[in-house]
This record gives structure tokens, sequence and C-alpha cells, in this order.
């Protein structure tokens, strides 16, 4: 790349796109840490999209009609944190900047949701802004099909690197963008071909053209640095119907003494190397410094936006009333009144039907009278639709013909859908929820984690929950996802023992705006415990009294789950002989712990034995069973120590010692 010939050729691009350059030099450089080479060298595409394309408004940053960006190589930090300064973001301003990687920044290592306005999705993991951008254009497509182009007409964006395309979650979110013609999702390919080992051939050869190609997307490659041949890709992407893919040949840290190294990766920070480059740039100005010509030209591509933005807000009130409210409604958060109608409508069936069914049946049987009167659900499975109970028949099918859809098949694409049901939720308008087994959380985990890091609430329905599910053995039966899916932060892990808890556990599920929820269900029947009907939600306080000790209260059950019955049994064995036993169901862990400690005290008082029952492993347990007035030579866990093996359930639970006599035997044996 000729320097010079680019600098005389576009003289007012290049001093824009030079500014991002200069701002990542600076801001690595007084962290003296970061990732300096991805944003020198696609500041090109970066200064084309938001000064030319891009539709957003940052007055208004939340605007929902506004084209995403979203930055996957995220690494890459200071191209989005210059982008949002020097556009006008009022909150990225130069002491952010200058604060770069610090306490209490907003400019992270890594681009974080929620710490400054215009970053739409946390990145870092490489590969989940790409996966991520997929829901995201498929939440648009699905409100366009809903509300109509008048209100839901925009593009999500991607910059994504040779390591973005490596990890395995991005060929799952390209398979699917392409299957469902995702026309209003562009990827850029940061082609420059480093990587912090070195030159991508070091460990990969794959053609990714010809990769997007087969997946069905459309593709252009192009110089990455030509400001005109950027324009006319964007131009020619939005045109097409299919997903648009442009690979922008690159070079890494452009113009320095790194360029086109896997040094050029990382942070630059040799003061004569990064003076010898902004040189080559034809930079004189000081670190921090933007002329005030360049930035007023970043201001005014900022501005663009205000003038759509009022356009939309216009025909978004042309909307008939109930539909605006809706769409209003649906982008705040809020659930609607009749949710909660709905669930406690259900309970009272429950309550006086009482049928024994499997815990995924319940959830089938809640989402059945929850869809209806919650239009934005948008529910699916890992290609296990049929064991999930993930689709109600008011649905309908996501699909390229039906964009009014709210059922998708993901496909065997467990991280994927993850990822993808993180786009949704970040989207707005969307409450997706998306079904596997529970062992299989192993696939989904990074996108649960970010879920929880980001505060959306994506539901993860988590079937076949443990060693009940019988013949298919210990690969499909989680022990350890409990604990996992527990320790994981700001994560509501709901593990109800019947129809009841499950509604309620659906209801905060679809109410909280801050926490993703995992529901793990049964296979296997299990018999309705609440045969009384309340309107409290009694799984909102994590732990209850199902049933007290008949007399002097000796003993405690704690168990979650199909192990309530199992704790139920062993209860009326005790009680016949003479062992007064309370049994309390804890459907939510994080839910309990989060109430007060009198509550708490009055459900788990000190002085009885306690055991807890549950099949999986103890890891998590002690908190109730030791801890919380509690003693440990008066605790004990019937549970799963290993892993489980192949038989049928019933089999299992006697073989591994999950019964109501091991429980009558533990409570013995503690009482001495």
């Amino acid at each position: 790349m000729d320097i010079v010939a680019l600098r005389t050729a576009h003289p007012d691009h290049w001093r824009m796109a030079t500014a991002i350059r200069a701002l990542t030099l600076d801001a690595v450089t007084a962290a003296n840490s970061g990732h300096s080479g991805m944003p020198i060298g696609m500041a090109d595409v970066a200064t084309v999209l938001f000064t030319k394309h891009l539709k957003f408004d940052p007055t208004q940053p939340l605007w929902p009609d506004r084209d995403r960006f979203v930055l996957s190589a995220g690494h890459g930090s200071m191209l989005i944190y210059s982008l949002l300064h020097l556009t006008g973001y009022a909150d990225m301003t130069m002491e952010e900047i200058r604060n770069f990687r610090q306490w209490g920044a907003r400019t992270a290592g890594h681009p974080e949701f929620g710490h400054a306005s215009g970053i739409e999705t946390t990145t870092g993991p490489l590969g989940q802004g790409i996966a991520t951008a997929v829901g995201m254009a498929m939440a648009e497509e699905i409100l366009r099909g809903r509300y109509g182009a008048k209100v839901t007409d925009h593009h999500t964006y991607v910059i994504a690197g040779d390591g973005c395309l490596m990890e395995g979650v991005s060929h799952e979110a390209l398979g699917l963008a392409g299957r469902h013609a995702l026309g209003r999702l562009v990827v850029f390919w940061d082609n420059n071909n480093i990587t912090i080992d070195g030159r991508v051939d070091l460990s990969d050869r794959t053609d990714q053209v010809a990769r997007f190609r087969a997946a069905g997307w459309h593709v252009q490659e192009i110089d990455g640095h030509d400001p005109v041949a950027i324009d006319a890709a964007i131009t020619a992407a939005k045109a097409t119907a299919q997903p648009s893919m442009i690979a922008c040949k690159t070079h890494i840290a452009l113009g320095h003494a790194a360029q086109d190294t896997s040094k050029g990766h990382g942070a630059l920070t040799d003061a004569k190397q990064n003076e010898a480059a902004k040189s080559a740039w034809g930079w004189t100005h000081a670190p921090f410094d933007i002329p005030a010509d360049i930035l007023s030209n970043w201001r005014a591509a900022g501005l663009r936006g205000a003038t759509p933005r009022a356009a939309w807000e216009d025909r978004l009130a042309t909307l008939p009333t109930g539909k605006r409210a809706d769409f209003l409604r649906a982008f705040a958060g809020d659930a609607p009144v009749k949710l909660g109608a709905a669930v406690r409508a259900l309970k009272k069936q429950i309550s006086e039907t009482a049928p024994k069914v499997a815990t995924r049946k319940s959830s089938e049987m809640v989402l059945e009278a929850i869809n209806p009167v919650m239009p934005e659900t948008v529910g699916g499975s890992a290609d296990l639709t049929g064991s999930n109970n993930t689709k109600t028949g008011d649905l309908g099918v996501f699909d390229i013909d039906n964009r009014k859809g709210r059922y998708v098949y993901w496909g065997i694409r467990e991280h994927g859908m993850a990822a993808a049901m993180n786009g949704m939720a970040l989207h707005g308008g969307i409450r997706p929820y998306g079904g596997t087994f529970m062992a299989f959380t192993d696939y989904a985990r990074p996108s649960m984690r970010l879920a929880a890091l980001m505060k959306v609430p994506t539901v993860f329905v988590m079937t076949h929950d443990s060693i009940g599910l019988g013949e298919d053995g210990p690969t499909h039966q989680p022990v350890e996802h409990l604990a996992i899916s527990r320790a994981t932060p700001n994560t509501w892990v709901f593990r109800p023992c019947d129809t009841v808890e499950t509604a309620e556990a659906w209801e905060l599920a679809l109410s909280t705006k801050e926490t993703p929820s995992v529901l793990s269900l049964t296979r296997q029947n299990v018999k309705t415990q609440r045969t009384k009907h309340t309107a409290k939600n009694l799984t909102a306080q994590g732990a209850y009294v199902l049933a007290d000790a008949g007399s002097k209260r000796q003993a405690i059950l704690i168990a979650t789950g199909s192990e309530v019955e199992i704790a139920m049994n062993a209860r009326e064995m005790l009680e016949a002989q003479g062992i007064g036993t309370r049994v309390v169901s804890m459907p939510s862990m994080e839910l309990f712990a989060a109430q007060d400690e009198a509550y708490r005290k009055k459900v788990l008082p000190a002085g009885p034995v306690r055991v807890g029952v549950e099949a999986a492993v103890r890891m998590g347990w002690d908190r109730w069973l030791i801890g919380e007035r509690g003693r440990d030579t008066k605790a004990g866990f019937v549970g799963m120590t290993g892993f489980g093996a192949s038989a049928p359930a019933e089999v299992l639970y006697e073989k591994f010692g999950i019964t109501a006599e091991a429980v009558v035997a533990e409570v013995k044996r503690l009482i001495g």
C-alpha cells in the first residue's frame, strides 16, 4: 500500500481515518497495553461505514431503528472507542480515551455492553460478535415482519478478523445466516493474515471466500484501504438479498514498523516507532489532540442520523395505538400485564387436576399459556424440538417466507443458538428462549456466560437434566452442570419440582430485564406437589416450606426438581417412625440467597439435621447444609459423586442410591 498515494488521492478521508489511528497509538501507549494493529488497519473501512452508511444518532443511542455495529474482533477496542468519541457520543469523552484500560473507565480492554452508549454487545471472546450479530439480524427480520418496514428497516454490520473466523462458532453462525437469507447482515473480514503467533497459515489454510459462498453468502473482495472500493462494496452489499461478506485485504498496523507482523497485533508503545508511523501518516499533532476541522467533519457524520431518526418517530406515531404501545413495551423489556394472569390461571388449573408429567412437558404447558399473550417471545431448539418441548402451535416457524414466525429451528448449533439468542435480546423487542439437553450446556457455555456478564435476560431451556434421562447414558446425563450454572454470577438457575413451580419460574424469567435464566427440566414424569393453589409466586423466594413436620422437627430435607418427590416420600416414612421432618423445595438457590436473613432463618432454622437431595454433585450445596445455621456433623447429601450410566431411569436411581430409603437412612445416621 502506497500511503503517500492514498493520502494524496483521498486527503479528507485519510485525515479522518488517521484520527482513529493516532488515538489508538496514544491510548495504547498511555495504558502500556492493548491491541494497536487492527484499529490501524481497519480505520479506512470504519471511516467509510460511519460517515457514509451507518444509520445512527449519538444523541439517541437506543433508537430502535438504528443500524447495529458489532466489533467482533473486540481486542481492537480502540477502533470503536475512537469512533464513538469522534462522532459525538456524550459519554465517550477524551478523558475516557485517555483512561483506556484503567479502573472505572468506560474504555475497558474489550468492548463491554453497558459501559458506554453505542457498544451493542460485549466482544473479546473471538467469534462471539459475528454469532451475536446473526441474532440481531434475525430480530430485525422478525420485527419487520410483525410491525412493518415503516418502523423496522435497518442493517447489522460486523467487523471480524481471522481469529473470529477460525472459531467454530463462526461456522455455526454463517451457516445459519446463509440458510435464512439475512440480507441485512454485512460482515467485513479484516483479512490481514496475522494472528498473535504469526501468519495465519501457521495453523489454517481455509479459503474463507469459498467458505462463505458455500454457505449462501454474497461475497466481495476489495482493497480494505481504498475508500472508493469500500463505499462501492457496502452499497452492493445493501442491495443483495443474501448476507454479505466483504473480504477487506488490509495491512495490520499500516505504516508502522510492525506492519504485517505478529508484533503489530499487540501493543505498539515504542516512542520512536510510533513517531515514525505518525510521520508516515502525515500526523503532526500532539497526543490526544484532534484538529478542529477533522473533529468537525466527524461530528457532522454523527449528526447525519438526526433527520432519519425524527422521520422514524413520525412514522412510529402513525401506527395504530395498540400496536405502537406493544412495540414500545417490548423494547422497554416490560412483560405484558396479561402474563401474570395467564400464569395464575394455569397454576390454579394444575393444582386442581394434579397431572403427573415431566417438567419439560410442564414447560410446554406453560408456554402454551404464555406465548399467545406475550408476542415478543421467540422460541427454538438445537435440533431437539420434540424433546425440549419448546414449540407451541401459535408461534409459526421463522423462515425466508415467514418472517413473522416465532420459532427457530437452530440446527445442531448450541453455541451459535445461545449467541444468536443473546443478539436477539440485545437488539430489543424480542424475548428469546431456546432449548437443548442440559449436558450440552457445555457447548453453549461461552454465550451463557456472556449473557450473564451483559445482563441480558436470555432464557436457556435445559431438559433431560439428570440421570433420569436414562438409557442415553453418561455422555448425556448432566451431573456437574447445575453447579457450573449456579457458579456463574448474575444467573438464575431454576430446577422446578412440578408444573406449578415451572410456571412460576417462567414468569420470573420473562419478567426480569437483567438476568438470564437456566431452566433445568426433567425427562421423567413427576407428581404435582403444589396441590393447594396460591396466587403468590413462591419460586420467587427461591425456597419455601413445602411440607412441615407433624411432630417435633428433627430433620429438614432440602430438595430440587425431580428429587422433591423423593424427599416427600422420605418424609412420609420418617414421620411414620416418629421423626418430625420438614421438606423444603428449593427451585432457585440464587433467589433464596437474595431473601432477607429473617426469611432464610424461618425456612432453615438451626437445630434439625439437614439432608440435601439432588441427582447431581454436591458442589454448591454446603452453604445450605453446613452454613446458614447448619453444622457439618448434622449435614448430609444424597446425590451423585461420579458420572452416570446407561440404564432405565428407575434402575439408575436405585443403583446410585438416590431413593427415599437412602434419604431416610442418612437422616437416621445423622440423628444417631
